[in-house]
């Protein structure tokens, strides 16, 4: 469900970008307004971005092999925090730049088609309207109850987080350059329309760092949210004669999770009965938790004195706070 409604999500902030984008230039080479440069170039980015993140969705669907046996989940991280240095650089220093170099030498609008950066903008803005409601509809069928910044923070697929604050960029781009250009019509002095090409860089540098920094810890490895770890626990213990000593969870990928746990066995106990105990637990998981592709658990004899059982999930320190049932600001 997740990788489809990103999918969905992102073909359609595509097919807008990529149209937004040549009415940005035409409208660029008509006037000549460092706004509409930079927000075509923003534009273009976005749409390389998108592509980006269709290829890694794909790339990620390959079968496991020799040399990668938990498969490739993770290329879609990977692709992800590509897109956030794509945006950093191409979008938001190149905005910054151009606002540097009209600032010192600021002209106005020129031409007599003073009306079309106005017209293309405010199409552009209906357009990413439609682009950014198509992704907040998707994303609500998998955030539930949860609410937007903390959805974005703890996604375990990249996808849904990364088309909604690209198109929130662009539609607040879109108004800073169409201030810009408003004020550059209205009192003829091409100062405004540096001054809107700087906030729209500053606007993609921060959502850039944003993205790279929840991007790097899903590239690190994240623990299965205290959901699912709940969930696991309970299908463990439920039987009620196996109990959890260890317990530590991995993403693999998005929708693949690796299960890794010492459990309790009586010392009365033979191999075959140790071996039904795990396979009935191993069946447990993956009813509770499909997306455990991955389990190993370890038979042992539990022993307070040396087996302290610790916190679950302390792999990462988003998972352990967000274990925690807060994250750090």
């Amino acid at each position: 469900m997740a990788a489809h409604g990103g999918n969905k999500a992102i073909i359609a902030a595509l097919a807008a970008n990529l149209t937004i984008a040549v009415l940005k230039f035409v409208a660029f080479a008509l006037t000549r307004s460092s706004s509409m440069l930079a927000e075509g170039i923003h534009s273009l980015a976005d749409s390389g971005n998108q592509v980006l993140l269709l290829v890694g969705g794909k790339r990620a669907q390959r079968q496991a092999s020799p040399e990668h046996p938990f498969g490739y989940g993770r290329e879609r991280y990977i692709y992800a925090f590509i897109v956030s240095i794509v945006l950093f650089s191409v979008g938001g220093l190149f905005a910054l730049y151009e606002a540097y170099h009209k600032y010192q030498d600021p002209h106005p609008i020129e031409g007599s088609f003073w009306w079309v950066p106005l017209a293309v903008l405010i199409g552009a803005i209906v357009a990413e309207g439609f682009s950014f409601r198509t992704a907040i509809r998707e994303s609500n069928q998998v955030r539930g109850s949860m609410g937007w910044v903390r959805f974005v923070r703890t996604a375990k697929s990249p996808e849904l987080p990364v088309i909604l604050l690209e198109d929130l960029g662009a539609l607040v781009g879109l108004v800073f350059a169409l201030f810009g250009v408003s004020m550059t019509l209205l009192t003829d002095n091409g100062v405004w329309d540096a001054f809107g090409t700087a906030m729209i860089g500053i606007l993609l540098v921060i959502i850039a760092a944003v993205l790279a920094i929840e991007t790097k810890s899903l590239l690190l490895g994240e623990s299965a949210s205290k959901a699912d770890v709940a969930k696991i626990e309970a299908a463990i213990e439920s039987d009620g004669s196996t109990s959890i000593i260890h317990l530590k969870t991995l993403h693999l990928g998005p929708e693949e999770l690796l299960v890794a746990a010492k459990i309790t066995v009586e010392s009365k106990e033979n191999g075959t009965q140790i071996a039904a105990d795990i396979n009935n637990a191993e069946r447990r998981i993956r009813a509770a938790v499909p997306i455990a592709s991955a389990i190993y658990l370890e038979p042992d004899l539990y022993r307070p004195e040396t087996d302290p059982r610790p916190v679950a999930n302390g792999s990462s320190t988003r998972a352990a706070a967000e274990n925690e049932g807060s994250l750090p600001d």
